[in-house]
Formats: C-alpha cells, structure tokens, sequence
C-alpha cells in the first residue's frame, strides 16, 4: 500500500498495489475506514474498475464511468448527475449481498464468510462480492460520506481506461471543466513503468 499527501488541495490518495488475502477483506475494509474517520476525512472516494463484460448495454456506447454514493439511500447523487454520470444500476440496497455487508459492518462481528455457496450465487451477487463493495458500506457505516466511481474495463491495455479514471476524478474535485471529460485535455504525466508494460519496442533492424 501506497499513500501520498497533496496538501494544497487536501487530498490523501492511497493506493492499494496488491490483491486482500482471502477471508480479510471486510477487516481490511473497517480499518481502512478507521484509519479514515480518525484522520477527519471529510469524504472518502473510492475508485474501481469493472468487468465491461457485466456493463449494461444501454451503456456500452455512451457511457464508461458510473458511480454509486451516500448521497441517497438507493446510490444517487446530484453531483455525479449533474456530471453526466449514471448511477450503477445494480447497487440495490435491498438485495442480500448489500444487506449482508451492511450487517457485518454494524454489528461489529467480523465472520468474512461467503454469504451464499457457490451454487447459490446469482448475478445480483457478484458486485456486493467485490472489494469495492466492503469498503463503501464499511464507510458508510463510520458515517463517513463516500462515494465509488467506476470504469468498465475489458481485459488487455487499460491505459486509456486509467486516465479516464483519473480525468473522472479530477473533474469530481473541480479541478477543470464538465466538457473536459474524456478528450484528452489534461496533459497527465504518465509513469514511465507503462512504457515497458508490453516490453521494449520490436529492433527495427530486424526487418
């Protein structure tokens, strides 16, 4: 885990470097939280990637960044509306994985057990059974405000995905204009580690 300090705009941005061992997630969750509330956050803004492949089709064109928040009981928000943004249609506050979470966080047990077999797991099942998912109700119940903001992603070069992560975000913190979103006007500096993800360039002289 990573954590940076921007003391100008009073941002701290952690980052998470390697996957939660099995059966830790909601204890990682509530101290992560913790760690949040002692330190007076105000908001807490959590963001994740998606499978594209459980993205609705309604939005497969138009839409890439959707989101979910303590703004209203059932994930809306009027600041992500006015952005253009759609609430994640399947964040259902009533549905047993979100009811799950939600206990778990409130009475203080930590079981970390799968709250249904794998025979019993359905479609509804699968995003409450994501890291993300620990973390947003484990805020919630610190009374903290937060919200997700996520980016369907398919499987190989998510370079471009990253940025318009990182463009959501910096459009979230009133850092540029709603037009901005997406083409390419932030000059971002990009990690030099991205340019040998894929290894160096073919030796021209080969061919």
């Amino acid at each position: 885990m990573a954590v940076f300090e921007d003391l100008d705009n009073k941002l701290s941005i952690v980052q998470q470097r390697a996957p939660i061992m099995k059966g830790m997630m909601i204890k990682f969750a509530k101290n992560i939280c913790s760690w949040a509330a002692a330190m007076g956050k105000k908001e807490v803004v959590i963001l994740s990637s998606l499978d594209s492949g459980k993205m609705p089709r309604c939005d497969m064109i138009s839409q890439q960044i959707h989101y979910i928040s303590t703004g209203n009981t059932d994930g809306t928000d009027e600041r992500f509306e006015k952005l253009g943004w759609k609430k994640l249609e399947q964040y259902v506050p009533s549905q047993r994985g979100w009811q799950y979470l939600d206990s778990q966080m409130v009475d203080g047990s930590v079981q970390d057990e799968p709250f249904c077999t794998e025979d019993d797991f359905t479609d509804e099942d699968y995003f409450p059974s994501l890291p993300f998912a620990s973390l947003f109700s484990s805020c919630k119940a610190k009374g903290l405000k937060v919200t997700c903001l996520f980016c369907f992603c398919s499987e190989g070069d998510n370079m471009r995905d990253a940025l318009v992560l990182a463009e959501a975000v910096y459009k979230f913190v009133g850092k540029c204009s709603s037009t901005s979103l997406g083409n390419g006007n932030i000059d971002w500096a990009i990690p030099l580690s991205w340019k040998t993800v894929y290894g160096p360039p073919p030796d021209m002289s080969i061919f």
